[in-house]
């Protein structure tokens, strides 16, 4: 898989509820491309949080919605 995925790690966030806002942002960083470490950057999170967001594990906090929802524009909007 790109940027380091496992099918371990996609099937989990297939899996996940679409509706969580990390699961979404899971989904458009697997189709774009972004990595795990990338996002982790961004938001200031440690590689794990961001791993359990994308898998619908955890939850990020509700003041990153906004951030996050225009974090998917801008990379789907990639390519």
């Amino acid at each position: 898989m790109s940027q380091g995925y496992t099918m371990l790690m996609v099937e989990a966030n297939k899996r996940a509820n679409a509706k969580n806002i990390g699961v979404a942002l899971g989904r458009a960083c697997i189709k774009a491309g972004v990595s795990v470490n990338q996002v982790a950057e961004h938001f200031g999170m440690s590689r794990m949080a961001v791993y359990n967001w994308f898998r619908g594990v955890s939850n990020p906090t509700p003041r990153l919605k906004g951030a996050i929802q225009a974090y998917i524009a801008s990379i789907s909007t990639k390519k």
